[in-house]
Order: C-alpha cells, then sequence, then structure tokens
C-alpha cells in the first residue's frame, strides 16, 4: 500500500484553512450561529432540537478565538481542514498513490457543502468531520477484518450522537450494506466486537439520551415538523442537490469510483460503501430529510474511489496525458472560483440578491446588528415610566439570538422568545405587565394573539438592500398581554 502523502495533503487543507480564515469575519453572524452562541450560555445536556454538542463547541471556539464571526468559525474552519485530510486519507486506504490522494484531498477542498460548512458552524459542520472519520474507520475495519476496530467505530459514533441523531441513519444503511456484501464482509459482523462498539455509542451518548428521554424526545416532535413542512421540496432537489454539492466537475470521479467499487476485484472489500450511499440516499428520500444528510462520508468517499484511477490515468508519460492533467487542475480551480463565489463571503452584500436564490445562508448572515437598532427604535417607542415592566419579544430564534448577542449594545432589556429551547430558558416574570415590543419576520397570528393594542414602530432595514427573512420586518410595540406571562407562556411555544 502507497505511503500517506503527508506533505501534499497538508498542503491542500492548510490552503483551504487560509482562505476560510481570511473570509470567515467578512459577513456578520448566520442564524444559526446566533442561537448556538445564546445556547452555549444554557449549557445542557440537550436542546430540543439538537443534542448539546454544537453549542458546546460554540462557547469554546468563542471563549478561545474571540467572540466575533471570526473566532466562532475557527472551530469550523479547522474540522473542514481536517475533513479535507480525511477524506485524503480514504483515498490511501483504497490504494490510492501520491497523486490519488492529492486530487482526493482538492476535491474535498473544491467542493460547495466543505466549502460553507468550513465557512458556517453548524451541527453539520461537525457532522461532515465525523462522519468522515467513521467511513475511514469503517474502510480500516472491511480491509483488515480486524473486528477490534468497532470499539474506535463505536466510540467515535457515540460522539457523533452528541451532535446529531442522524448517524444512526448512516448505521441503518451501513450494517446490512456490509451484510448484503459477500462473505468476507459479512465476517466483520460476527463476534463480540461489534456488540460492544454499539454499547460503546450508547454508554458515550448516554447523558443525551437521558436528557431526551426525560423530556419526550422533542427532537422527533422538530424532526417531523422538518419533513411535514419541507419534505416534498427535499425529495424533489434531492438528486441535483446532491450533484451541486459535490461540485459538477467531480461527476466524472465520482462515478470512476462507483464503477471501481463495483468493478475491481482489488477492492471488493470496499463494495459496502457504494451499497450504504444508495442505502443512505433512499433513507433519506423516504423521511423526507435535506439533500445534504446524505453527503458526509459516503459521496465524498465515493469519490475518493476514483481518484487512484483517475490519477493513474493522467499521470502517464505523454503529451496527451499532461494536456488531460492540465484540464484537470483548471476544472479544479473553476470550481474552487464558483463554489466560493457562491459559499463564501467574497462578493459585497449589496450583490447577493441574485447568489442568495442558490444559497440562502449567505443573505442570512446580513442585517442582525440593524435588526437589532430597529428593535432598539422600538424600545424608544416605550414611555421611560414603563420600561421597567416592558418586554422584548421575538417570534425566532434567529432573531432572539441578535437580541441576546446585540442588545446591550443599543441599550435592550433581556429579550424573550417561544421559538426552539429559547422557551425553555423560561418565561419573563408575571410582574412584566407593560408594553411588549415585538419584531416578527410575518405575521404569526398564534404569538400576536397574546398580545393587545400592536402598532407598528420601526421597521428592520439592512441597509443593502437584501432580500432575506428579516428585511422589512415589522417591529411592534403593543400595549400588553392577554393574561399573566406564566399561563401566557404554553401558548407561545413553537418548532417551526
Amino acid at each position: 500500500m502507497a505511503r500517506f502523502a503527508v506533505g501534499p495533503v497538508l498542503g491542500v487543507a492548510s490552503g483551504f484553512a487560509a482562505v476560510q480564515a481570511a473570509l470567515a469575519g467578512r459577513y456578520g453572524f448566520h442564524r444559526d450561529e446566533l442561537y448556538f452562541l445564546a445556547a452555549g450560555r444554557h449549557l445542557a445536556w440537550g436542546y430540543v432540537d439538537q443534542p448539546p454538542l454544537t453549542p458546546l463547541l460554540a462557547r469554546l471556539s468563542t471563549a478561545a478565538f474571540g467572540a466575533g464571526p471570526a473566532g466562532l468559525r475557527a472551530v469550523a474552519v479547522l474540522l473542514g481542514a481536517a475533513t479535507v485530510v480525511l477524506v485524503a486519507f480514504a483515498a490511501k486506504e483504497l490504494g490510492a498513490r501520491r497523486a490519488g490522494q492529492v486530487l482526493a484531498a482538492a476535491g474535498a477542498a473544491v467542493s460547495a457543502l466543505v466549502l460553507a460548512l468550513g465557512h458556517l458552524l453548524s451541527t453539520a459542520s461537525f457532522d461532515l468531520f465525523v462522519w468522515t472519520l467513521l467511513g475511514v474507520l469503517v474502510l480500516r475495519l472491511l480491509r483488515t477484518g480486524d473486528r477490534r476496530w468497532w470499539l474506535a467505530v463505536g466510540a467515535v459514533s457515540g460522539i457523533a450522537l452528541l451532535n446529531k441523531d442522524l448517524v444512526l441513519l448512516l448505521a441503518a444503511a451501513l450494517l446490512p450494506s456490509i451484510a448484503c456484501a459477500g462473505p468476507a464482509a459479512r465476517a466483520v459482523l460476527r463476534g463480540r466486537w461489534l456488540p460492544a462498539g454499539a454499547l460503546l455509542a450508547l454508554l458515550v451518548a448516554a447523558p443525551n439520551l437521558y436528557w431526551e428521554a426525560a423530556h419526550g424526545w422533542p427532537q422527533l416532535t422538530v424532526a417531523s415538523g422538518i419533513s411535514g413542512k419541507d419534505g416534498l421540496t427535499n425529495r424533489l432537489t434531492f438528486v441535483p442537490m446532491q450533484l451541486v454539492y459535490l461540485s459538477p466537475v467531480l461527476i466524472p470521479v465520482w462515478l470512476a469510483g462507483f464503477r471501481r467499487l463495483r468493478d475491481d476485484g482489488r477492492v471488493r472489500w470496499a463494495r459496502p460503501l457504494g451499497y450504504a450511499y444508495l442505502a443512505l440516499c433512499a433513507l433519506v428520500l423516504v423521511l423526507g430529510g435535506k439533500p445534504y444528510y446524505a453527503l458526509p462520508p459516503l459521496l465524498l468517499l465515493v469519490m475518493a474511489a476514483g481518484c487512484g484511477p483517475v490519477a493513474e490515468r493522467l499521470w502517464r508519460p505523454g503529451p496527451e496525458h499532461r494536456r488531460g492533467r492540465v484540464r484537470l487542475v483548471g476544472l479544479l480551480l473553476v470550481a474552487a472560483l464558483v463554489n466560493s463565489l457562491i459559499t463564501l463571503p467574497v462578493l459585497a452584500p449589496r450583490q447577493l440578491s441574485v447568489l442568495s436564490a442558490l444559497y440562502p445562508e449567505s443573505a442570512e448572515q446580513v442585517g442582525w446588528p440593524e435588526l437589532t437598532a430597529a428593535v432598539a427604535a422600538g424600545w424608544a417607542a416605550v414611555p421611560p415610566e414603563q420600561r421597567g415592566r416592558a418586554v422584548v419579544f421575538a417570534t425566532d430564534y434567529g432573531e432572539a439570538g441578535a437580541l441576546v448577542h446585540y442588545g446591550a449594545r443599543y441599550g435592550l432589556p433581556a429579550s424573550y422568545s417561544g421559538h426552539m429551547s429559547f422557551y425553555d430558558w423560561g418565561p419573563p416574570p408575571d410582574s412584566a405587565t407593560g408594553p411588549v415590543v415585538l419584531v416578527r419576520p410575518e405575521p404569526y397570528p398564534a404569538v400576536e394573539r397574546a398580545f393587545t393594542g400592536c402598532r407598528q414602530v420601526a421597521e428592520v432595514d439592512n441597509g443593502h438592500r437584501l432580500a432575506n427573512e428579516e428585511q422589512h420586518a415589522p417591529v411592534l410595540l403593543c400595549t400588553g398581554t392577554v393574561a399573566p406571562w406564566s399561563r401566557l407562556w404554553p401558548r407561545l411555544r413553537h418548532f417551526y
């Protein structure tokens, strides 16, 4: 087996990290990041919509690297760079030599999803890394036949469960794929090591599982809401988004990986990888999950399987192969440019209107201080003698997170929301009988019926004429509530 190309692969990963670090603070926070920052102030073994790991990473990253967007995203940059290295290592496990490993690293580094998740801190940022690590461990298990690797797989799976329960889909796709791949593959399922690995995963994840059980499994409620609300759209866009997330440039390499896993006897042991990717796609389609659920690690690892033969063919002597290498390098540079333009803060915010139709998350990083300023204008309309019993309320965790993060800068009091885990962090006191400053991006009758005498006193303007969820959101000043907050609070809980 070829040696790992440490120098070139680390060079690619370092270039990826350098670009990400240079651009990390150009826009502002994303709405989810503001939520993670708020959740990091309320550390727990679980939240209604996620396990505890990403909020913990948000708190640690800002403590180590600073409270701004660049400090929060430092851990996402490191996870993305580590993923690039892991994809190259997977290519090495699959027999790729130096050129194939570098091609695998470069392919991962220019793919749209790796670029996007290396820029923003989200639950998917850690999933990308940990699922890819699981894929590499399973490849090592299948190649060596050493069933003791199940302990490492179990430990990493437990950590993955502390970030998101979706790793169970990976297990549901992978284990049957190994069982169906022939006697040699099935041999790794026998004995005590697989149950021992599963038990280790449960032990690592036990604190969050206990929290979930004690709170009535709220993540199932959130997941069913995602499927019910976006399931049809997710199913219709699943196949094209797989190709976009990887990059159209890499589709030939990806197809070469599928053909190799199917036909090449030298990597017959890795055939469950291809089966598992197809099984995972079927599971996500049935459940109505988001298209990126199937990308890490299996789509990237199938691509890695194709990097060895593609590189061997192009790195032969001869002018035609030299031209092929030049074309490949050019295509990778084009992919890097196009995907960076879409997923990274390269353009000025005013120029994002067209691109945000392709990648809405870019526009959701703009305008949060301006939203807070608009709420502060609404707060200024509250008579000074009433402010001691007034409340600021947001209908969405993004707006609530912005008000928590920026509110003190604008002289705002503590803010409240019934969305996701903001609900669990408590209602205002019943002594808060005064006016309510309410911000909501679109009409929300279930919330507005809780307040009386509402009138618009301000409007959000991000200053870039950029259409996003918060642009032109009204800020309402309401005279009060229809009941004390303790009675009203259960009516204000919502998950979507």
